[in-house]
């Protein structure tokens, strides 16, 4: 008892302690700026009140009473939720939808451009933009988004224009939706050169064949900064209970070509915890789903304090690997799963199959018995965000609303 005591209180100044950690962090980050009046700064909102954003032109509707707060966007039609010329920076932008069923988030599409540009640095579906994959809501906060009670969306994510801005949300439902929101942001004379332009890029492996590692984001090419993902994972039936998060993350950066700089040691351990996955939200990583009832999870990792640069592209992948039992896994090969093992744990030693010039097949009574490891092909989705040093991307367009929307609801 005196050690459970004992231990407890251990756990709780840990976490007291981390708290501790945290404020001095924000406090030191935002103190200098809380009493200094930038030169040349304009402050400014869009939003249905307001959205040319013009300065003295907000609230007329009603008599200046609370009277265009919302608008209904219909099935086919676009909001145009911002447009200006010249230089700023977006610091904050909040929305809100009535209906967020998980197909509805995955239908609103949200598309950003920079700088007059026809093609967008931003095209994403809107629930998977805010920070949580497969169209799901629950309440969270981390350092770029957040969801304080499961009803609304936050993003903090800096978004620097140099000649303008344009924001607008569609709806490829075949339903009318409610819609509320304010873009906040600042005017400024100029940007320094050094100043990047946000992107964001969303994925699925609708076309990954087995073997092949998932794509978060495709090669980029430029000189920008990887700020991190956030993924989805619903798992094929075909695997029962089996563990899936075995997948190494792996980053290519300037001309990185069969094999990348850094890689991690598994899916879990890449957003900071270990042994497999439940729910947690800490600043930079966290897993906001982790239902083994749909066998979902959804989580995510910010590169903040661990910055990723790169200077003449950059590509991001993850591998589709999971593990079981050996016997387990020669049941659902044998019941037609998609697999193909790796490796094999066995009394202590790790023995890679694929550096073998002929390796076992599963069902050979040779195979090591264990824990094995094995390719497989689970449901990912991922929304990755960078910077770039231009407005527009080599990346492709978002996937067509028929390839986004299906399999997850």
């Amino acid at each position: 008892m005196q050690i459970q005591y004992y231990n407890r209180q251990k756990q709780i100044i840990k976490s007291l302690l981390f708290l501790f950690i945290v404020c001095i962090n924000s406090i030191s980050i935002y103190a200098q700026e809380l009493y200094k009046l930038p030169k040349n700064v304009q402050t400014a909102w869009s939003s249905f009140e307001n959205p040319s954003a013009t300065k003295g032109k907000g609230s007329q509707a009603n008599k200046g009473a609370k009277g265009h707060p919302a608008e209904t966007i219909k099935p086919g039609e676009s909001k145009l939720l911002l447009y200006i010329q010249g230089t700023g920076t977006i610091q904050r932008i909040w929305m809100t939808v009535l209906k967020r069923s998980p197909q509805m988030l995955q239908s609103l599409r949200i598309d950003m451009y920079w700088d007059g540009a026809t093609k967008a640095a931003v095209s994403m579906p809107l629930g998977d933009f805010f920070g949580i994959s497969l169209g799901r809501t629950v309440a969270f906060q981390n350092a770029l988004f957040s969801n304080p009670e499961g009803r609304s969306f936050n993003c903090y994510i800096p978004m620097p224009f140099r000649k303008g801005a344009k924001i607008v949300l569609t709806n490829e439902s075949d339903e009318d939706n409610l819609l509320y929101y304010d873009i906040n942001f600042i005017r400024v004379n100029n940007h320094a050169e050094d100043v990047l332009y946000f992107h964001a890029f969303w994925n699925n492996n609708l076309h990954c064949k087995l073997g092949e590692d998932f794509e978060i984001l495709p090669k980029v090419k430029g000189k920008g900064r990887f700020l991190g993902c956030n993924m989805g994972i619903i798992t094929d039936s075909s695997y029962g209970k089996s563990w899936w998060g075995e997948g190494e993350v792996k980053m290519y950066l300037d001309g990185d070509s069969a094999f990348p700089s850094l890689v991690g040691t598994g899916t879990e351990d890449y957003i900071g915890s270990g042994w497999e996955l439940g729910t947690f939200a800490n600043l930079y990583q966290g897993c906001l789903i982790a239902d083994t009832m749909q066998h979902q999870w959804a989580f995510y990792r910010y590169h903040i304090p661990d910055p990723i640069y790169f200077m003449r592209d950059c590509k991001v992948t993850i591998q589709q690997i999971g593990m079981d039992r050996t016997d387990n896994v020669k049941k659902m090969y044998s019941n037609g799963a998609r697999l193909l093992p790796v490796f094999v744990l066995s009394k202590g030693k790790q023995i890679n199959l694929l550096d073998m010039d002929a390796p076992p097949n599963i069902m050979d009574n040779k195979f090591p018995i264990g824990r094995t490891m094995f390719y497989r092909l689970d449901n990912f989705y991922s929304s990755a965000y960078f910077y770039l040093d231009k407005p527009v991307s080599n990346l492709p367009a978002l996937s067509d609303i028929k390839l986004r929307v299906g399999k997850n609801n």
